[in-house]
């Protein structure tokens, strides 16, 4: 009898669907195809799950393939990293990198090789700590000069875009690592006081350090940065996944954390321009990157996507003849994707990284600039020879975003901008956020960082190196069409006198790896 009612309930669900179907003007398919259509559009929202996990092979999907992602999982829970039966890579692909490994590789000191005479990562020191060549802020003798411990920094993601205790998770882990944590530009929130070192990003809302009216206020950026442990300060122009686009907050997610962390009334909308009112020149951006660094104390940098390349060309000028300018430049590549945006911008808007920073970077190069200030790269560089790769290009520290987050526990669903982020990285809804245990996610993001760290150094040392900064490009080739090949720096114009490192240099790097 219960199974009898049980079937009536749903035959009369059924005729309810359908007659609201024959009914609905809306979706043709559901009018023509009662309740059965609706499996066309069941189907379609669990798409991205069905080619994830049954249809794609490892490295098929976008925009990190299963290996990928693998890779990231594997590192964060100290599993075993490594693939068998060889590589499944398709090789033909247009500019797919070859590392040239030297006949005698660099051989760590006798420090880091035990009484058996095999590698000891454990005496190198369990983070693998890999410092930068350069001091950031050294050329313009900022109070606060120092340089980074780390070669891999976390890239900016603000809390708002990200959970709260994702953002705790990225700060704990960066703490863990030794690595620098950027802010975003959505503040400084209690999230990020858990230990890790901070960049302050600055971007056109000024969150955190803004008047009222949304204007720029460097008493505020002051404040922040004597009450946290901010030592260098990120001037957003644009970002990879948006450049050129601004942004609105609704009032409906400004909660008072939220609002306490960005300096703006509980519930009240905010949006940020699409460019910066504080300057509208390349002359007056320096001098506001000037007075934010007397102001503050410490290096003060800038970050874009590259377009219009007439204002890099301005820039390194500029800076060259007056001797004023940003400590460290971050080039953020159109593969870049931590922000939701229109498709248009995230497929067209800005070039790739290897490019774009190329490009930028010839430019200073040229002017003899690109050694003034410290590079920093992000946009899918968060694997070890795509992070070599870059650093054979000028990039002296890696930013990782989408790969952090992976690392967090991101399952790379895509539905960052719906706030539906099933495993509670992207989104604010309480039933979402409580599976995502900051602490034990902190210890994977530290160990996804040293272990990045880790393979650079591994990588370096086949190359015959003591630092990935000293790998040359001769040491990376690009395959082209068939089997043909172009060395890397060939490939981008590079004259090699531009990467050369002194004798004296070179020691001294060794040195600080010992």
């Amino acid at each position: 009898m219960i199974w009898l009612i049980g079937l009536a309930i749903i035959v009369a669900i059924v005729v309810v669907l359908g007659i609201i179907d024959l009914v609905q003007t809306r979706h043709a398919i559901r009018r023509n195809y009662p309740v059965v259509g609706r499996l066309r559009y069941a189907l379609e929202r669990i798409g991205p799950e069905l080619r994830q996990y049954i249809v794609t092979d490892n490295d098929e999907e976008r925009p990190f393939s299963r290996d990928q992602r693998r890779w990231v999982y594997a590192s964060s829970k100290l599993e075993n990293q490594y693939f068998g039966f060889g590589t499944d890579n398709k090789m033909d692909v247009p500019q797919y990198p070859i590392i040239r490994h030297s006949a005698f590789p660099y051989q760590p000191p006798a420090t880091v090789v035990s009484v058996n005479g095999s590698y000891d990562a454990a005496a190198e020191g369990p983070a693998y700590r890999v410092p930068t060549i350069k001091v950031m802020g050294e050329w313009r003798n900022r109070r606060g000069a120092f340089r980074p411990a780390s070669i891999v920094g976390i890239s900016a993601m603000s809390f708002g875009s990200l959970s709260g205790p994702a953002i705790e998770a990225l700060n704990r882990g960066s703490a863990l690592a030794g690595c620098l944590h950027n802010t975003g530009e959505g503040g400084v929130s209690h999230h990020h006081r858990h230990g890790g070192d901070l960049i302050l990003q600055l971007g056109t809302g000024y969150f955190g350090a803004r008047t009222p009216d949304g204007r720029f206020d460097l008493d505020r950026a002051i404040a922040l940065v004597e009450r946290d442990p901010v030592r260098a300060i990120e001037i957003k122009l644009s970002q990879g996944a948006k450049p050129g686009l601004g942004g609105v907050l609704p009032g409906s997610k400004v909660t008072a954390e939220i609002a306490e962390a960005r300096g703006v009334p509980i519930g009240q909308t905010v949006a940020s321009p699409n460019r910066h009112v504080e300057f509208d020149s390349v002359s007056a951006m320096i001098d506001f990157v000037e007075r934010v660094a007397d102001g503050c104390g410490v290096p003060v940098g800038i970050k874009s996507a590259v377009g219009d390349r007439r204002f890099w060309i301005e820039l390194a000028d500029e800076m060259a003849d007056t001797g004023r300018g940003p400590d460290f430049i971050t080039i953020d590549g159109g593969e870049g994707g931590t922000g939701a945006a229109p498709l248009v911008f995230s497929d067209h808007v800005s070039l790739p990284f290897r490019s774009g920073f190329s490009e930028v970077y010839r430019v200073f190069a040229q002017r003899g600039m690109h050694d003034r200030v410290l590079w920093m790269g992000s946009g899918k560089l968060g694997f070890p020879g795509e992070s070599l790769l870059a650093m054979t290009l000028g990039v002296d520290m890696i930013s990782v975003g989408r790969e952090a987050m992976l690392a967090v526990g991101c399952i790379q669903a895509q539905k960052c901008h719906t706030g539906h982020c099933p495993t509670g990285v992207a989104t604010h809804r309480k039933w979402l956020v409580r599976g995502l245990d900051p602490t034990d996610k902190a210890g994977r993001v530290g160990n996804y960082v040293m272990n990045l760290r880790h393979e650079l150094l591994q990588l370096a040392h086949a190359c015959g190196k003591s630092h990935p900064s000293l790998v040359a490009g001769d040491s990376i080739d690009l395959l082209l069409e068939g089997e043909t090949t172009v060395g890397l720096w060939e490939q981008y114009g590079y004259d090699p006198r531009w990467r050369t490192v002194s004798t004296d240099r070179e020691a001294e790097v060794e040195a600080l790896m010992v």
